[in-house]
C-alpha cells in the first residue's frame, strides 16, 4: 500500500498508514541496505527525502536494535522530539547544502512522481545517487491499472480531457472535486507516474530495479543501489 501523501512543488510528505504486507516486504529490501552499512560501520545515517519521523517510528519494530540516525528533507521542516531525527527544509531536486556522500543511504518512498516532469525527476535521481553510496527509491508504476493517488481504475490512461472532466465532477482518492480547470490540472499534474523504461533511465546500473507485484501486475518500482 502506498502511503498517503501531501504534496508540494518539489516534494511530498508521507503520512502514516497501517503496516501492510506490501510495506513489510518493501522494508525488508531497505533493511538489507541498512544491515550492509551497519556490518561495515556499526551504524547508518539515512537521508529520507519526503519522509517523516512518524513513518520511521511506525516501522521501528522492523529495525529496532540498529544504530540509525535520520535526516528528513521536506519543503517545510517538522518538529521532532526524538534525538535520532533531524528535520530540515529543502528541495528534493537540489540539495547543495550537502556534500557528496554525506549520508550512508538515501531513502525515498512515493516522492519522485510528485517533483515535476522529467527534468525535475532526473534532478532528484541525480541527487539520490550523489548524496550516498546506497539508495532506495520507490514509486508507483504507470502500468498498474489503479492510479494510487486518485484511487481510480484506468484514470491515468485516459485522454486528458476525460481526466479533467472526471476530476471536476467527482472527488477522487486524496483529491477533492476540482472547482476549476486550473484546480483539475494542478491535481492531475501533481503525480506523474513512470513506466519501467523511464525508471531504468532515471536509475541506470549499477542500480537495479525491483518490482512490487499485485496479482501478477507490477504495482510499483524500487530503484536500489547497494
Amino acid at each position: 500500500m502506498t502511503a498517503t501523501t501531501s504534496t508540494t512543488e518539489h516534494g511530498t510528505v508521507d503520512t502514516v498508514a497501517p503496516i501492510s504486507s506490501f510495506r513489510i516486504k518493501r522494508f525488508a529490501l531497505m533493511l538489507g541496505l541498512i544491515d550492509k552499512v551497519i556490518a561495515q560501520k556499526g551504524k547508518a545515517h539515512i537521508l529520507d527525502i519526503g519522509g517523516t519521523c512518524d513513518y520511521w517510528l511506525k516501522l521501528e519494530p522492523l529495525w529496532r536494535g540498529r544504530d540509525l540516525t535520520f535526516t528528513l528533507i521536506n519543503l517545510q521542516a517538522e518538529p521532532v522530539s526524538d534525538a535520532r531525527f533531524t528535520s530540515l527544509a529543502g528541495d528534493a531536486c537540489a540539495m547543495p547544502e550537502f556534500a557528496d556522500n554525506s549520508f550512508d543511504i538515501v531513502h525515498s518512498n512515493s516522492v519522485i512522481e510528485h517533483v515535476g516532469r522529467w527534468k525535475q525527476m532526473r534532478a532528484m535521481a541525480k541527487e539520490c545517487a550523489r548524496l550516498a553510496p546506497c539508495f532506495f527509491v520507490q514509486t508507483p508504476a504507470y502500468g498498474f491499472p489503479v492510479e494510487p493517488h486518485f484511487r481510480t481504475p484506468l484514470l491515468h490512461w485516459l485522454p486528458m480531457p476525460m481526466r479533467i472532466w472526471l476530476t471536476m465532477h467527482f472527488s477522487l482518492g486524496y483529491y477533492p472535486k476540482a472547482e476549476t480547470v486550473d484546480d483539475a490540472m494542478r491535481f492531475l499534474e501533481d503525480a506523474i507516474l513512470v513506466d519501467e523504461r523511464r525508471m531504468r533511465a532515471l536509475f541506470p546500473p549499477p542500480a537495479r530495479i525491483e518490482k512490487e507485484r499485485f496479482f501478477g501486475l507490477t504495482k510499483s518500482f524500487i530503484a536500489i543501489k547497494d
